[in-house]
């Protein structure tokens, strides 16, 4: 058994911000992660990973994790051309919230899946922190008059 798990294994990639970002899509109005970049990131197959997942289903309310439906799936094809999903799969995708994320470090084990978890949190932490510190900037800019939702449009010479 535990040989098997071995040869369902793949490589393993760093994690970077520009990495995470790519794979962070907004759907109904929450972001998520595909399972198939998580097992990515993990170094499982997706069916692998989506086993350890379904062993430990009570840990992933619906805030944590669901299944995309019919219609996601192909606005996800459509809109993001390197979406990481699986056209001969018989199931949908399942996609990860950031606090489904953490729940779903409690359920991998070992020390590959510590040293890619450690680096998720370090990784959100930096992106967290980018936009903290940027926010002014951002609200400023939106403040903008030519790009206030209220005002005249602006000619920009």
């Amino acid at each position: 058994m535990a040989e098997d798990k071995k040869k369902e294994e793949i490589a393993v990639i760093d994690i970077t911000e520009e990495y995470l970002k790519e794979r962070i899509y907004e759907i109904r109005g929450q972001r998520v992660i595909l399972d198939a970049d998580l097992s990515e990131i993990y170094g499982y197959t997706t069916k692998v990973f989506n086993q350890q997942v379904k062993n430990n289903i009570e840990k992933f309310d619906e805030d944590f994790m669901f299944e995309l439906t019919d219609d996601e799936v192909e606005n996800l094809r459509s809109n993001f051309l390197t979406a990481n999903l699986n056209s001969k799969s018989r199931y949908n995708p399942h996609v990860f919230t950031e606090q489904g994320l953490y729940m779903l470090m409690t359920v991998l084990k070992g020390p590959l899946a510590v040293k890619q978890s450690k680096a998720l949190i370090r990784t959100f932490k930096k992106m967290k922190d980018y936009i903290l510190e940027n926010r002014d900037l951002w609200r400023d800019f939106l403040n903008f008059p030519c790009f206030s939702r209220h005002a005249e449009p602006c000619m920009m010479k």
